[in-house]
């Protein structure tokens, strides 16, 4: 086998406009993600009010998901593309608007707060095209072989602008205010458009166009749920998001618990994706694929030890390296799931295998934002952070005894047939 190349994607022009125009958008989606946390926790005190920033934004996500896997997959990526980045890019515009001091004054804490919640809702309903088209259009930037390559790469942007948008979000909010921060959301949008231009459209490799929606949603679901290995993958980092969604009570921890204010909360929710992006990194060099089963059973062990860590933790270098080690463990479970999903997916179905996955995965973020705000209203902060581990602990033994053919699981093969294609 050939040596492997860990710049093997960066070597095809269009794939690093990808990456920059990835960094924009995720840069921009998670530092207004932390701004209207803080927002909405400094104006109501509730965490319940921060669950219901996640409700407001799944609803429309996994409504839509299906839906929005079949226009993908019956659509040239880049132009739709366009069209969600200009869609975030109203709801960042609107955002900025209704955190306008002169103008917010006269209005009641229902409407500011309806409004907010409004707007999430509309990114929601972007979001659940948004990722589908990304993950359709990577495969169509670089050849077959380089995809395990590319999705660590594409992983890796994603993880260190998730890193980099909340630490800017919380110095940003401390000097120039919450307002104006979220001008700057605005300004990353728009960047990522500027990036987006300079790829070419696409072919549309769906063979089936016309098809029925209906039709072609049951072909989606079916494959999904046949295909073992995607299937048991995003099961278990379902679980794992779910119950370990101590990220969506950062604002408490770092207001009233580690008492660090914007500035340390912005450390706090950069932590994991720095940790995750530093493994996506090793990963470019040192393969997760053989064993990838015991390795991805493993990682979320250990992700649901560091969430109970940290919320035990009332020491915030502690709580930080916590929040570290947990994103280091995601990142080997994001690498591994977005190897299986690159590897084993046709490209006809990428935009429906996608949306699949954002239901089970990507909008688990949000439920177990709302989860995790619930059982701290019911049970207490530090008791909801804890019992999310325990729980992710308990799901991953029950998997490694009920299924045991996962932990044989191994890519190796397939990304060395991969590789050996000319």
């Amino acid at each position: 086998m050939a040596k492997k190349d860990p710049y093997a994607a960066l070597r095809y022009k269009e794939f690093n406009f990808f990456l920059f125009m990835r960094f924009a958008m995720v840069f921009a989606w998670s530092m207004q993600f932390v701004i209207i946390e803080w927002e909405v926790y400094s104006l109501t005190k509730d965490p319940l009010s921060l669950g219901i920033i996640g409700l407001m934004e799944i609803i429309p996500a996994v409504s839509m998901a299906l839906f929005a896997g079949h226009i993908v997959d019956q659509s040239e990526k880049k132009k739709l593309l366009v069209k969600c980045i200009l869609g975030f890019s109203v709801v960042s515009l609107g955002l900025f608007l209704i955190t306008v001091p002169q103008f917010t004054k006269d209005l009641s804490l229902n409407t500011i707060l309806y409004t907010v919640y409004a707007l999430v809702f509309l990114g929601g309903l972007v979001r659940s095209f948004l990722g589908p088209t990304i993950f359709s259009l990577l495969s169509l930037i670089v050849p077959k072989k380089v995809y395990p390559n590319a999705a660590t790469w594409s992983s890796s942007t994603w993880q260190l602008a998730s890193m980099f948008g909340p630490a800017l979000a919380g110095v940003s909010i401390s000097f120039i205010g919450v307002h104006w921060s979220l001008c700057l959301v605005f300004a990353f949008s728009i960047m990522a458009l500027l990036m987006l231009s300079k790829i070419e459209r696409k072919p549309i490799l769906n063979p089936k166009i016309g098809e029925p929606i209906f039709k072609s949603l049951k072909e989606g679901l079916n494959f999904v749920f046949s295909n073992k290995k995607i299937l048991g993958a995003i099961s278990l980092d379902m679980i794992a998001v779910l119950f370990g969604g101590a990220v969506a009570l950062l604002p408490i921890f770092a207001q009233d618990i580690l008492k660090v204010g914007s500035e340390g909360f912005g450390v706090l929710r950069a932590a994991p994706a720095l940790g995750s992006f530093l493994m996506m990194l090793f990963s470019a060099y040192i393969s997760l694929n053989r064993k990838a089963g015991i390795k991805l059973l493993g990682a979320i062990f250990m992700f649901g030890i560091c969430i109970i860590v940290f919320g035990l933790s009332e020491v915030f270098w502690i709580s930080v390296l916590a929040m570290f080690l947990s994103g280091v463990f995601d990142g080997v479970s994001v690498v591994i799931r977005n190897t299986i999903l690159q590897l084993h997916t046709p490209d006809h179905m990428r935009g429906r295998v996608a949306s699949v996955n954002s239901i089970f995965v990507g909008s688990s973020n949000e439920l177990g934002a709302f989860e995790s705000g619930l059982t701290a209203k019911l049970m207490g902060v530090v008791n909801a952070v804890v019992f999310g581990g325990v729980m992710t602990l308990l799901t991953v033994t029950f998997t490694s005894f009920a299924l045991p053919n996962f932990r044989k699981l191994d890519l190796e093969k397939d990304v060395e047939d991969l590789e050996n294609e000319n």
